[in-house]
């Protein structure tokens, strides 16, 4: 046997095992879809087309049979905007909401006109009652003109509907392939997660969906008043009113109950806030700034330390320096507690898989409740000044540097922690000497997002009466002043810059040695 017979061969065995494939992927019409997907593998344009006629009388119907649901849900929802257009174009009266408008507006006119002449069978004034019954009766024209317009325009939304109709249904049918034989390179890779074949659970589920969707969404855009059921949902104001009741009474209840205990965290708070304020604000501001300079010379290199003298220089010059001061004590008394409890806690996650499991939604939760919510219980329970505000900065900036720390204990390999073990480490100097020095570029990155995440917490918390230089936004946003705004944002975005370049760069230098 030749080679060429050879080689002949074997591209018939191979296309053999792809139209099987196809087929066991496929189960209906197998044989199109391969010779379909053949023609994608073998063109050279850069968006191959090929026509499905099914996803073109089917349209997302095809796509729920088949399981390509992210096609199913574009193309139901597109379809409706043309069904909808469509229905308005038959019978929906596009002027409707205008000559509501106006039969009312004419209504409110007559009103004064009665109450003009009431006024002048009583001798009174009617000049006003008829000029607002003027005003009225123009704008009911002006209405009426409106709905005319919109009447008149009913053909154009007709066609534009069809139009819009007939090119969805040509993109599905040529598109269809393409999203189908995506689906098939991912069944292949993984054939139990992906989808595959003709579903007549998908098809029913589909053809329900579009009976839920498209009727009552044309019906609520192309009717003149549709019913209060399809515009408000049939919400209970009294059952609103019980449970905003009970938790209101639940929290008094217990910021009474807890005060001490409360009093207690708040006392501690405060201790941790007053040692950084004496020593920022106490201290003469000519030492601060040298010993800040410095800092960031050792800790980062003289480019750092010359980009912090100059952000030094904006604070004070502006008179921004002991309102900058006192949101670096805010938000180093927030880190310290951040760090103070988080890195252990990230330890501790790291370790153990079940513990993590149970923290990660109160971590979620704390991550992405927003701000202004939990600031109700944080003043129900602590009050309002600087320690309740680092209190709603530490619930806000403590996840990151919990989540970091886990990952980084978790991403420390086996084979280094068993080899430690072997050569009798400890299990104090298993964490200690080798998963924390290998944890740590995960743990500075979560320090560095804590700082930057309760940094931003800065105007928030000012709305708690707290300090800082989120007085002065706070005071810029009540005042509408947008010179003193931009300049405090701008003091708040140095204070910001500094403080990670000076983290980050001690961290870079720290592992260079």
């Amino acid at each position: 046997m030749n080679e060429g017979s050879i080689t002949g061969s074997n591209d018939a065995t191979v296309q053999a095992e792809f139209e099987a494939s196809v087929a066991r992927f496929a189960e209906q019409n197998g044989s199109y879809y391969a010779g379909a997907f053949g023609r994608i593998y073998e063109s050279t344009k850069w968006l191959p087309l090929t026509f499905n006629a099914a996803a073109a009388v089917l349209g997302p119907l095809w796509a729920a049979t088949r399981g390509v649901w992210g096609a199913f849900w574009i193309f139901l929802i597109l379809e409706t905007v043309a069904l909808v257009k469509i229905a308005q174009g038959i019978w929906g009266n596009l002027g409707s909401e205008f000559s509501v408008r106006a039969q009312t507006q004419l209504e409110r006119a007559e009103e004064f006109r009665q109450q003009a002449e009431a006024a002048r069978a009583a001798g009174e004034d009617a000049t006003r009652f008829e000029t607002m019954a003027e005003n009225l009766t123009r704008a009911a024209e002006r209405s009426l003109d409106s709905a005319a317009d919109l009447a008149a325009t009913t053909s154009s939304v007709l066609l534009f509907g069809i139009a819009l109709f007939l090119l969805l249904r040509l993109v599905q049918a040529f598109g269809a392939n393409l999203a189908y034989e995506k689906q098939y390179s991912r069944w292949r890779v993984d054939p139990e997660g992906t989808g595959s074949g003709v579903s007549r659970t998908n098809l029913a589920l589909g053809a329900l969906l579009v009976l839920a969707v498209t009727p009552l969404t044309v019906y609520k855009f192309t009717v003149a008043a549709p019913p209060e059921i399809l515009t408000e949902f049939p919400a209970n104001r009294d059952n609103f009113s019980a449970v905003a009741n009970w938790i209101e009474g639940w929290i008094d209840a217990a910021a009474v109950s807890g005060a001490g205990m409360f009093d207690s965290v708040v006392a501690g708070v405060r201790s941790v806030l007053n040692a950084l304020t004496i020593a920022l604000i106490g201290t003469p501001w000519p030492v601060v700034m040298l010993i800040i300079c410095v800092v960031a010379w050792r800790a980062a290199g003289p480019r750092v330390a010359i980009f912090t003298a100059a952000c030094i220089a904006y604070i004070a010059y502006f008179g921004y320096w002991e309102l900058a001061m006192e949101t670096v004590a805010l938000v180093g008394a927030a880190v310290f507690i951040c760090v103070l409890f988080g890195i252990p806690l990230g330890v501790w996650f790291g370790k153990s898989e079940r513990a993590f499991k149970a923290a990660e939604p109160v971590l979620d939760l704390m991550q992405t409740l927003p701000a202004f919510v939990y600031l109700i219980p944080i003043v129900a329970f602590f009050g309002t000044g600087n320690p309740p505000g680092i209190l709603a900065t530490i619930i806000f900036g403590m996840p990151p540097v919990i989540r970091l720390t886990s990952l980084g204990m978790r991403g420390v390999p086996d084979s280094i922690k068993e080899a430690a073990t072997a050569f009798g480490a400890s299990n104090w100097r298993l964490l200690r000497d080798v998963e924390l020095p290998l944890a740590l570029p995960s743990i500075m990155t979560g320090v560095n997002q804590t700082i930057l995440m309760c940094l931003s917490m800065v105007v928030i918390i000012s709305l708690i009466g707290g300090g800082g230089l989120g007085k002065v936004i706070l005071e810029a946003l009540q005042y509408a002043a947008k010179g003193p705004g931009l300049m405090g944002g701008i003091a708040i975005l140095f204070v910001a810059m500094v403080m990670d370049r000076i983290v980050q760069g001690a961290f870079r230098r720290k592992t260079r040695k």
